[in-house]
């Protein structure tokens, strides 16, 4: 065991946000405001992302105090929002010297060690942690975007060893760190791949696409009554409905990584789902989110159970003979023309309000049988890499998840 004192934040490092810059200051060159914007959720300083600057004099002059130096570590305070386990989770970077000169902007604040030896690399990964995340949620201010200041880190502590200890834990979990980012890299390059390979097989860069017939969606479902439908409305289905087990409802969770996966189980019985019967889907059923989440589809399994949907997915029944469902799967959510489409419908705004109504009038140009079975099979052999990828040790966010409890408890 390790020993860990909890001592307050303030008096373990040095943190300043930065000034209130206002907009008649901004120049488009001089020294560089660093915003909210520049600090990646990867954990980088991108000074591309923005052209905000202030003159040389003024920098150097009045702001002097706020300009960052070499190995300083500093995160975004505001426009932060809650991860998927309900706590915040902000952005967090170390500074360059290929990034200086650099001035400190609002929202932004910056870590400096107060103590003799102790690390920065180590009070990175905390800030990363369930304990600095429980302490954050409960303190930040604002409704729409989260923010949190100098004063709310006033109030917190932080669990830390000696500073020879802080540095070992520290390069720990860098190393567990590098291995999530290696696979999720793996894992995104596979992602990448896929979309080029849609739109040059069977997307708009393939040479004959604008020969292909562009048919709407409700006619490339089967031809029949609710070939494309959505879940049970209103008081039809209740969530005090819910039992332990009987006949599965799929909903959001089970598409919004944009592939089947069993999520949070549901079930209704037996004679509810006789009543919901019209609701059920089908072995090869796309489904699509349309609340919550929304633009997000996937395949449903051969191997599925008796099941229905709630209301905030659609299923589509495809006519296989005029399209795959890993086709029109794909399509939803990644094939720029029609993703244009229902920015079209919603006046611009992103997946916003995505509707039966909007799905059927969508237009794909439909391309031969021997070009999507190509995808397809693309598709899945990508998917097994991927699969193999997540077997070895899942996407590492678990592993590092893991080493970062024990580190700030002492267990490591």
């Amino acid at each position: 065991m390790t020993a860990i004192n909890q001592v307050p934040l303030h008096e373990a490092f040095w943190f300043q946000e930065g000034p209130g810059v206002r907009k008649t200051q901004f120049t488009s060159e001089g020294v560089k405001l660093l915003n909210v914007a520049n600090i990646t959720a990867d954990g980088r300083i991108d000074l591309s992302k923005t052209d905000r600057h202030i003159t040389e004099s003024e920098a150097k002059g009045k702001y002097s105090h706020f300009l960052v130096d070499d190995g300083d570590l500093v995160i975004a305070s505001s426009g932060i929002s809650f991860d998927d386990d309900g706590y915040l989770r902000t952005k967090i970077a170390f500074v360059e010297s290929s990034h200086l000169p650099l001035c400190m902007n609002t929202s932004t604040i910056r870590f400096k060690p107060k103590r003799k030896g102790y690390s920065l690399s180590y009070l990175k990964h905390w800030l990363q942690s369930f304990e600095f995340r429980a302490q954050v949620s409960r303190e930040v201010t604002g409704s729409a975007q989260q923010n949190f200041g100098p004063s709310h880190l006033k109030r917190m502590a932080i669990s830390i060893p000696e500073p020879h200890e802080q540095r070992r834990i520290a390069a720990i979990l860098d190393k567990a760190d590098a291995i999530r980012r290696k696979r999720q890299q793996a894992l995104a390059l596979a992602d990448d791949f896929l979309k080029s390979a849609y739109v040059h097989l069977v997307g708009h860069r393939n040479p004959a696409y604008a020969v292909w017939q562009p048919e709407k969606f409700e006619k490339l479902a089967q031809d029949r009554k609710g070939a494309i439908r959505s879940g049970p409305f209103g008081s039809a289905l209740l969530h005090s409905e819910f039992v332990d087990e009987g006949v599965a409802v799929l909903g959001i969770d089970n598409a919004v990584q944009n592939q089947f996966a069993w999520g949070q189980r549901r079930f209704i019985t037996e004679d509810k789902y006789e009543a919901l019967r019209r609701y059920q889907v089908f072995a090869g059923d796309v489904i699509i989110t349309i609340m919550g989440t929304t633009g997000r589809s996937a395949v449903v399994p051969d191997d599925i159970p008796e099941a229905i949907t709630t209301k905030h997915l659609a299923s589509i029944t495809c006519d296989t003979s005029k399209i795959l469902p890993e086709v029109l799967s794909f399509a939803i959510h990644s094939d720029p023309m029609i993703i244009r489409q229902i920015k079209q419908h919603n006046k611009g705004a992103i997946m916003d309000g995505l509707n039966l109504g909007i799905i059927k009038q969508l237009v794909l140009p439909k391309p031969p049988m021997k070009l999507q079975e190509r995808f397809a099979e693309t598709l899945r052999r990508v998917a097994k890499q991927k699969e193999q990828i997540i077997s070895e040790l899942g996407d590492g966010t678990e592993l590092f998840a893991s080493l970062s409890q024990r580190a700030f408890r002492g267990e490591l």
